[in-house]
């Protein structure tokens, strides 16, 4: 008989084991080097700007506060997941059910217990290590010297201790809660917990763990009841009366009936939790149960039913009397919050009569007003300085001062960056060839070119200007700036050739100087590991192999200046206006840093996007709701070599003081700023927009004008904006003088205007006029006395003074503004820009000044400034220049001095070109140095209003064919006349029209 072997058992084969083991370790390994090296690059950068010591202070704390957090949640529920099954009962009577439960978790009892703690450890380790900030806030947090209203606590317990309280109650609530359900669950399916029969029957090891467990989370509640007694202070809460203002901290109710209230809360959880506690002993759970029941009736009560039954009987009768004394209260720690306790008012009875010589006294002052707009000549700029298509400059320009001949003189400013859009896209040309801009460009705010152009006082490659002239070893080039590339890697051996373009040559536009940088911008790539590091961080294996990257390279990023402030100073909410100036020979970026919290006492909240969005900045700033702000840091970043420097702005700030114990020695005293630099700090813009958004409601003293809502403000929305965006105005930087100043200074302006209930009823006129003196002087280390202050305006009520609105519709409705408009639209090439509307306290009232550009439609966009529009009261003038505007408004001869007195204005084409283009050749119907003849119109009848009407446009059409030939065969006296054949045509047709 024969027989056959059973076949051998299928085994795994020994090689995939080794195999799938092997990829599994390369894995890990190269996700623990990414992880690495991410952190490591982080480690290089900041070891570069000399702030190590921000970047471990963070590692530490994140660890910390996850150790804290993994084993605040782990061990407690480690505990009583091993209590409650080591106390379980042995010989329990089990439901069918509850055996078939165990049979399925006995296999993964061991891992359960250990791994449910792990699991929701980690989780709580990842919370509180985000929480970290809090903590520190906590650990290192000062007085402040000023105390809250109602428990007369020092207010730095409510902006660095409360949050951490609350934020470890929060958490052990979490922890006992959690444990008291894992108790719970455990006890049953090991039957310590049995229901049946309609009965509840709990093993005595059971009743001691739950009883404790419940009993410490109560107690918990207990103190975080009485807690919330303290943080009713920083709760909003929303007023009974019709204009449905919120105000922040307790009102009568809360005062008198909400916080004593919680008080008795807190009492009665204690009590309870203490019963719990003689449950766990005696074994009587009827006596917490009731306590539990009475608890939640109380809560009731005490936040329902009591406060209802004040608020309707005894405060609606008498709200005014029962709710001033936290009105007020809410009112003064308002302005406090926000510095804008101190606002110097001054009563307001403006002239809106337009008279001659009216605004000689403020000759000075009308010298300065700018009418080269920002936000609109960044086209001209760039047609005038790009030079080349790989620059670019900044959409909207800043606005600094700078001392030129003895004089400070307002202008507008932009540095010249790259835009790596336009350099070829390969990885060479990318990081090593096309690194850094070049070199900034400045024009006159109050002056203009014949032509409409702005007046340049620095341009050009290589430059020219004041600031190459006061500054011989002037630093022009941008490694560092708003558009910078993600990275380039610089530097190279002293005998090595160059192959950074620095700047095209102005002898031959296409050769290019080269430069090597000589600075300390970045990590170096002096070895192997760390060419590794980055060539993972940036997914470039070029930074490997290239012949470039030796061992004198750097490797610069994080290059936008508010991204090297937010990085070396975390806990800095930044100013989303950075802005260029020359200090000491080198261009720097100054960037503003505030320091805020949202739990300051009584001090109503606003949001930092609401009030900082306009027309020319949109964007949320991190935190965005606060009730409380400082200017606590001016930083510098240097555009060529990437420094960065935080100077201590406002050293009284708590808030700034606790960071510093946080982050010690990373900001240098005030002492320490050069009187250059001072002379280029400024009052920061989103400051001012948060300061006038809370002015809006809280420029009133006493609390029943706070209270009644009569005299609430708002800013205006800008009135050159679409209908459909609605924006709020922007403020703008002028050197003014206002009323009850000696001289003119550099300062921040802005306007109000009634705020209703009904937007449908609203008037746009003008209520109030704020500004802030926003130079900080030019001592070193010296702030100048008058910095800071607010100065407002409170115009009479019984002078009506036209909003930006209503002076927007005069100037739209004026005859003279619409057939110059018509006019030039004809054609459709045209495009007329409205710049920024400036409202200017002078000649006894409030003065509207508005330029007015003309773009072409076409792709080459040349912004020039043709006319400016200005109101005095219900007088409306548009001329050539302001110099004749103001003349003409104010009776042939205003007294004032302005910046375009000298201006011969050329109305210039929006079409032409930049530089005249030389004359065309002739063509074969053409002689040379001739000209297109106008083309004969065809009969027209001319005896009806119809056919006048087509012989006028016949001729308009001509006129400006005429004109365009003219201007390209560069004959300009042609094109003078072809344009004033062109006006009287089009004015004969509005005067048809009109008929």
């Amino acid at each position: 008989m024969t027989t056959a072997s059973a076949p051998n058992q299928a085994t795994p084969s020994t090689g995939r084991r080794v195999v799938v083991i092997s990829l599994v370790i390369v894995a890990v390994l190269l996700a623990a080097f990414f992880l690495f090296s991410s952190v490591f690059a982080d480690f290089l950068w900041y070891g570069q700007l000399g702030f190590t010591g921000v970047l471990t202070t963070q590692w530490i704390a994140r660890i910390a506060m996850f150790a804290v957090g993994f084993l605040g949640m782990a061990v407690p529920l480690w505990t009583v997941i091993q209590l409650a099954y080591r106390m379980r009962p042995v010989y329990a009577r089990l439901s069918s059910q509850l055996d078939r439960y165990q049979e399925v978790i006995e296999p993964l009892r061991r891992l359960a217990m250990w791994g449910v703690p792990i699991f929701f450890g980690v989780f709580a380790g990842l919370s509180a290590a985000n929480q970290w900030q809090t903590a520190a806030l906590w650990f290192a947090g000062v007085k402040t010297s000023d105390v809250d209203p109602q428990f007369g606590l020092d207010t730095g317990f409510y902006m660095f201790a409360m949050p951490f309280y609350q934020a470890v109650l929060a958490f052990t609530s979490a922890v006992l809660l959690l444990s008291l359900l894992v108790t719970a669950f455990v006890s049953y399916l090991y039957g310590a917990v049995r229901i049946g029969g309609g009965e509840l029957r709990i093993s005595k090891a059971a009743r001691i763990q739950l009883a404790i467990v419940a009993g410490l989370y109560l107690l918990v509640q207990g103190v975080s009841l009485w807690l919330d007694r303290y943080a009713t202070l920083a709760d909003s809460n929303a007023s009974v009366t019709t204009n449905a203002l919120n105000i922040t901290g307790p009102t009568y109710t809360v005062a008198n009936v909400t916080i004593p209230g919680l008080t008795i809360l807190a009492i009665v959880a204690i009590i309870v939790a203490i019963l719990f506690f003689v449950t766990a002993v005696i074994g009587r759970w009827r006596f917490p149960l009731a306590g539990t029941a009475v608890l939640i009736v109380a809560a009731l009560v005490v936040n329902v039913a009591m406060p209802w039954a004040v608020t309707t009987f005894q405060v609606k009768p008498n709200q005014i009397e029962s709710e001033s004394t936290y009105y007020q209260r809410n009112l003064d720690m308002t302005k406090k919050a926000f510095g804008i306790d101190a606002v110097q008012k001054t009563d307001f009875q403006a002239e809106t009569t337009a008279e001659a010589g009216q605004l000689r006294a403020d000759a000075e002052t009308t010298g300065s007003i700018r009418i080269m707009d920002p936000a609109i000549i960044n086209p001209t700029v760039r047609q005038l300085e790009q030079v080349k298509p790989y620059y670019r400059f900044r959409d909207t320009l800043d606005v600094d001062r700078y001392q030129i001949d003895g004089k400070t003189q307002d202008v507008v400013v932009s540095v010249r960056e790259l835009d790596m859009s336009q350099a070829p896209s390969n990885w060479q040309n990318q990081a090593l060839i096309y690194t850094h801009g070049y070199g900034m460009v400045a024009a006159a705010g109050n002056q203009r070119t014949d032509d409409g152009s702005p007046k340049f006082l620095e341009q050009g490659i290589p430059a020219t200007g004041f600031l190459t002239e006061q500054n011989p070893d002037f630093q022009p080039r941008i490694y560092f700036g708003e558009y910078s590339p993600l990275y380039s890697i610089v530097g190279a051996p002293k005998d090595a050739a160059p192959v950074e373009i620095d700047y095209p040559r102005a002898s031959d536009g296409d050769s290019v100087t080269k430069t090597t940088f000589e600075g300390n911008g970045g990590p170096k790539l002096d070895n192997i590991f760390t060419k590794l590091i980055y060539a993972m961080k940036f997914q470039a294996g070029d930074i490997l192999f290239s012949n470039n990257v030796n061992n004198e390279s750097q490797i610069l990023y994080d290059r936008d200046p508010a991204t090297r402030v937010s990085k070396v100073a975390p806990y800095l909410t930044l100013d989303k206006d950075p802005y260029p100036s020359v200090v000491d020979g080198r261009i720097v970026w100054i960037v503003d840093g505030y320091t805020t919290s949202a739990t300051y006492p009584y001090s109503s909240g606003v949001s930092l996007t609401d009030a900082t969005s306009d027309t020319k900045a949109t964007g949320l700033m991190i935190p965005d709701k606060i009730n409380y702000i400082r200017n606590s840091v001016k930083a510098t970043v240097d555009a060529y070599d990437g420094h960065v420097t935080l100077y201590a702005w406002d050293e009284e700030d708590p808030v700034l003081q606790t960071w510093q114990k946080v982050y010690p020695n990373t900001l240098k005293p005030l002492t320490e700023m050069s009187g250059e630099l001072m002379s280029h700090v400024r009052y920061p813009t989103d400051l001012f927009k948060v300061q006038r958004s809370v002015l809006g409601t809280y420029h009133v003293d006493k609390a029943p004008s706070l209270f009644q809502g009569d005299n609430l403000w708002s800013t205006p929305t800008d009135p050159n904006a679409a209908e459909t965006d609605q924006k709020l105005q922007l403020p703008y930087y002028l050197t003014m003088k206002m009323p009850g100043q000696d001289e003119p200074t550099f300062s921040m302006f802005s306007s109000f205007i009634p705020r209703p209930i009904d937007a449908a009823n609203a008037r746009n006129v003008l209520t109030g006029y704020l500004a802030v003196d926003a130079d900080a002087g030019s001592e070193a280390g010296k702030k100048s006395p008058d910095y800071g202050t607010l100065r407002m305006l409170v115009i009479d009520s019984d002078t009506t003074v036209p909003g930006p609105g209503q002076v927007k519709n005069s100037f739209d409705t004026d005859d003279a503004v619409t057939q110059w408009v018509n006019i030039r639209k004809v054609g459709g090439g045209t495009q007329i820009l409205y710049g920024n509307l400036l409202t200017l306290p002078v000649g006894g009232g409030l003065l509207y000044v508005q330029p007015v550009y003309i773009q072409s439609t076409g792709a080459t966009k040349l912004a020039r400034l043709q006319k400016v529009l200005v109101s005095f009261g219900d007088s409306v003038a548009f001329e050539d220049t302001l110099s004749q505007a103001l003349d003409s408004l104010f009776g042939g001869d205003s007294g004032a001095q302005t910046g375009d007195t000298d201006v011969t204005p050329v109305e210039t084409d929006p079409d032409a070109p930049v530089t005249p283009e030389p004359t065309p050749a002739p063509t074969p119907t053409q002689s040379p140095g001739t000209t297109t003849s106008p083309t004969p119109a065809p009969s027209i009848d001319t005896s009806t209003v119809e056919g006048q009407r087509d012989a006028l446009l016949q001729e308009a059409k001509t006129a400006l064919s005429d004109r365009q030939t003219a201007m390209a065969a560069g004959d300009w006296t042609k094109y003078g006349e072809a344009d004033k054949r062109l006006t009287e045509a089009l004015d004969k047709l509005i005067a048809l029209d009109g008929q």
